[in-house]
């Protein structure tokens, strides 16, 4: 059965039944059954069917590097230049592919692709998940991430930051959860990594999702829960000195940076392009 075939069954049975019904297991591929949801009630979804540009009803760029934001190197003394071009991101076969390219493009040596729901979609509590399969190589540093709505006004970590899927390109079995929030945040974050057995993230797509309520975020990877938050958890981990920001809408990130503080810089093993493609997004609550 083919991924678009699979996306049209979707569509027939979310019209034919309830969500709750049909959505607690879906089969994948023909080898692979993920529980994807607990939360039931389905608010949006972008399954990348139409060709070409992403749904600009949804979805955003964010060009640059950094700093017309005020941050340049985004933050992280990160390498690439976002830009808004198909050569970065581009929706194809169904699917929504993000690439890193190594190329002299303003000023920079690599370009890629961000894709923010800024202004267009936000909200607060509920399952956020995207069904994703991940690029490869050291410096190569996708996420599948949420920001506070209020950012502008109220600056990070103030705003608060979740991070549903973080991975680092030389680490192909391991992805991880992380939040950011006040005393909390950058090397001092709240992180938990989460390893594959017997498979590779760059290999087969994988769904990373969070559940996350007034008092908890709880991380899965393909319906396994390996991370709970709370603000006990904020309380304990920062001394009490950590405040729990998770209470305000948020909004959805789809990147993949390279290079910076975390992942370090490309080496002569990387090769590029790398692509990022994620299969679907969905958020419930």
């Amino acid at each position: 059965m083919t991924n678009r075939f699979n996306k049209t069954i979707i569509k027939i049975a979310l019209k034919s039944f309830t969500i709750a019904s049909f959505l607690m297991v879906y089969n994948c591929d023909p080898d692979e059954t993920q529980v994807v949801t607990q939360l039931d009630n389905l608010v949006i979804a972008d399954e990348f069917n139409v060709e070409g540009t992403p749904d600009a009803s949804l979805w955003s760029f964010e060009v640059g590097d950094g700093t017309a934001q005020g941050i340049p190197g985004w933050g992280n003394n990160e390498l690439q230049y976002y830009t808004d071009r198909p050569e970065n991101v581009t929706v194809e076969n169904g699917v929504l592919v993000i690439t890193a390219q190594q190329e002299v493009f303003e000023g920079s040596n690599y370009t890629s692709g961000r894709l923010v729901t800024k202004d267009l979609f936000e909200q607060q509590y509920g399952r956020f998940e995207a069904r994703i399969r991940l690029p490869y190589g050291k410096g190569i540093w996708p996420a599948f991430w949420l920001l506070g709505s209020d950012c502008d006004e109220n600056p990070w970590p103030q705003c608060g930051e979740i991070d549903i899927m973080e991975y680092l390109g030389d680490s192909p079995t391991v992805v991880f959860g992380t939040a950011h929030g006040p005393n909390f945040s950058g090397a001092e974050s709240i992180s938990k990594e989460y390893e594959l057995e017997n498979s590779r993230f760059d290999t087969q797509f994988h769904v990373f999702g969070i559940e996350w309520g007034p008092d908890y975020i709880n991380y899965y990877v393909d319906g396994d829960l390996y991370q709970t938050i709370t603000p006990d958890t904020v309380n304990e981990e920062t001394d009490g000195a950590g405040q729990w920001v998770f209470n305000r809408p948020f909004y959805i990130i789809l990147n993949i940076a390279v290079g910076g503080n975390l992942p370090g810089s490309p080496n002569a093993q990387t090769v590029f392009p790398q692509r990022m493609f994620v299969d679907y997004v969905r958020v419930y609550n």
